[in-house]
């Protein structure tokens, strides 16, 4: 039995898809549902049960689970805006934190989902303490655990591994609101006003020209594949491109695949500008100090790990997922 937590949610029913794809079928998915239309995420996937994450919880608990092969924990509260200090806390750490002390208990495997926001504004993006310097509660979580897990590195009793996801975008999203990625914003906004909005430039970056480490969600999925295929490897990686590109190429792959679906010929990102698809805004005073402008996955210690498998740039991914929701997949 593999057990997925936050199975409903972006990433979780992902991984849970990747798995049915492999066959696997005996998945215990755990959510909460509080935000009910979430299910859509889960009508086409094959499991064995569902739990309410605090049933879940109890049963961790008591110990009342049945044998476990792996748990994949990507249950969180991931709102970077968030300041409940105490929810976040509790929700993202010490749910952790019990998850592992079971598993290590059983010697379950576990990979769980860490975050570049432990990094806050960079710009070293190497797993290293020293690089790391969170500017949320929601950065804290995360970097919090990962700081346990150092610690019990020489212990340890099964594999633990920890993935610090960087801007992913692709299918089942939807829910996410305005935490949904900006490649899904991008395209709703095009549909809507007939252009997109970027933001100007700003601390050195020409207009749109602000660079992140954008990786689709499919190459996710192979990298968390990757370590429960490989139970021997644990640690702290970067799940990443290695690749960081600018707002402005995310922002022409959804305008030109959506000018695709019309028959019409793509344009370079100087004709986007000239003809107003592609507009700039004043960069906002209160993100000044406060935002990652550049974001660039270290992929040496994933690469070291054996995960081999080339990862789509933004033209050719992000392509992928505007395709996959105009066709209502």
């Amino acid at each position: 039995m593999i057990i997925v937590t936050g199975a409903a949610g972006f990433i979780g029913s992902n991984l849970v898809r990747g798995l049915n794809a492999r066959g696997i079928r005996d998945i215990i998915a755990v959510d909460d549902l509080l935000q009910g239309d979430k299910f859509v995420n889960l009508v086409d996937a094959d499991i064995a049960d569902y739990l309410h994450k605090d049933e879940f919880r109890a049963r961790v608990a008591n110990g009342s689970l049945p044998p476990i092969r792996a748990v994949l924990h990507q249950g969180a509260c991931s709102d970077t805006t968030e300041r409940d200090g105490h929810y976040m806390m509790d929700n993202n750490y010490r749910v952790t934190l019990e998850l592992f002390e079971y598993c290590q208990a059983h010697r379950v495997p576990f990979l769980y989902a860490s975050s570049a926001a432990v990094y806050g504004a960079g710009p070293v993006y190497v797993e290293d303490p020293a690089n790391e310097r969170p500017l949320n509660v929601y950065g804290y979580s995360k970097f919090l655990f990962d700081q346990i897990l150092r610690r019990r590195m020489s212990s340890l009793r099964s594999q633990v591994v920890g993935l610090r996801y960087f801007n992913v975008y692709g299918p089942r999203e939807q829910h996410k609101g305005r935490m949904a990625s900006v490649a899904f914003h991008n395209m709703n906004q095009f549909l809507s006003e007939g252009h997109v909005r970027l933001f100007g430039g700003w601390d050195g970056y020409e207009d749109g020209g602000q660079r992140r480490d954008f990786i689709s969600v499919e190459d996710v999925v192979a990298v968390n594949l990757h370590f429960l295929d490989h139970p021997e490897q644990s640690g702290i990686f970067n799940c990443g491109t290695g690749r960081a590109q600018p707002f402005n190429d995310l922002a022409a792959a959804v305008v030109n695949t959506l000018r695709e679906e019309k028959g019409e010929a793509p344009l370079s990102l100087a004709a986007l500008v000239e003809q107003g698809l592609l507009r700039y805004v004043p960069f906002p005073d209160d993100l000044k100090g406060r935002y990652q402008s550049f974001t660039q996955a270290d992929t040496t210690q994933l690469r070291n790990a054996g995960f081999t498998a080339p990862m789509r740039d933004v033209q050719t991914g992000v392509a992928e997922y505007i395709r996959t929701l105009r066709a209502g997949r």
